[in-house]
């Protein structure tokens, strides 16, 4: 407790400076790492449909319903609930994206609406499209010291806390697996590993990232949202709806993001799902969507 107290209030932040900032060699070792194995992933002796059909199952399971669905619309956002159970599973699945624990991924997001592309946003797309895509992960972030204040509902939560401080962990059981499906199937373990892992792992997270850089680049403005979010249809079709973030920005709350009908997002049809199966429950839209609804039914 004693930190919150040598660091300015959430409102105000702390200035995000590149330069003055130190170089986390931690995590740029990791991800150079694990682009180099995702290059390794693509040699002919690695190619198979089995090891293709491995990556779209997996980039489904942590980017859609890990990251998007679970860590951003109900757990970032409370957009809807779903059973703890399910919850907790959902969790899962974003913990193995890699992109952190639940708790840091909510604290950071958070942080991030407080502070979107004002000085204090740790991707501020102001900064340039390389800085916000991926260069503010490679030094310290000041955000990361408002995490614990911003996430009292996280930190409650003891399998939360246990998956923030074992997220890479959580790496090695997949691996076991999927070697012993590739064995046993006679792909290859060292194939579907390959594959299933630093290759999915990096086409996730850059297709994540697109969210932060293209997002705040290119595309049309729909909302008044005090920053420079836009809706960007291809970003929207790689992240299973996330690309339309002037909607989200001017209505973070909402489980939908698609506005319109040319809007696609997989994401909504996949909380509609749930709805339909009884699992997903107080569901929050943006009041222009509920007022479009409203009308509809006079």
């Amino acid at each position: 407790m004693s930190t919150l107290r040598t660091i300015p209030p959430l409102k105000q932040g702390i200035r995000v400076s590149p330069r003055r900032q130190r170089r986390r060699w931690g995590t740029t070792a990791f991800m150079a790492v694990i682009h180099a194995l995702a290059v390794v992933a693509l040699l002919p002796r690695f190619w198979s449909w089995e090891a293709v059909g491995t990556l779209l199952l997996l980039y489904w399971l942590t980017a859609c319903v890990g990251v998007t669905l679970g860590y951003h619309r109900l757990l970032a956002h409370g957009a809807f609930t779903v059973p703890r159970w399910l919850e907790a599973l959902i969790a899962t699945c974003g913990t193995l994206s890699c992109q952190h624990g639940p708790i840091d991924w909510v604290g950071l997001h958070r942080h991030h609406h407080l502070h979107s592309d004002d000085p204090a946003d740790h991707h501020n797309s102001h900064l340039g499209f390389w800085w916000s895509h991926f260069g503010w992960m490679l030094r310290d972030v000041p955000a990361q010291r408002y995490v614990h204040q911003l996430t009292p509902d996280m930190q409650q939560v003891p399998y939360y806390r246990w998956l923030n401080r074992n997220f890479l962990l959580l790496q090695l059981p997949l691996a076991v697996l999927l070697y012993a499906v590739g064995q046993g199937t006679g792909v290859g373990g060292w194939a579907l590993v390959l594959w299933g892992i630093p290759l999915r792992l990096v086409l996730v997270y850059h297709v994540t990232w697109l969210v932060n850089s293209a997002t705040h680049r290119w595309g049309y403005v729909s909302h008044a949202s005090g920053d420079g979010s836009r809706n960007n249809w291809w970003v929207a079709l790689l992240t299973f709806g996330e690309g339309w973030h002037n909607n989200h920005h001017a209505y973070p709350s909402s489980a939908r993001m698609g506005f319109r009908w040319w809007e696609l997002d997989l994401t909504w049809q996949h909380i509609r799902l749930l709805q339909r199966l009884g699992l997903a429950r107080r569901i929050r839209l943006a009041p222009v969507l509920v007022s479009r609804s409203a009308l509809r039914s006079l």
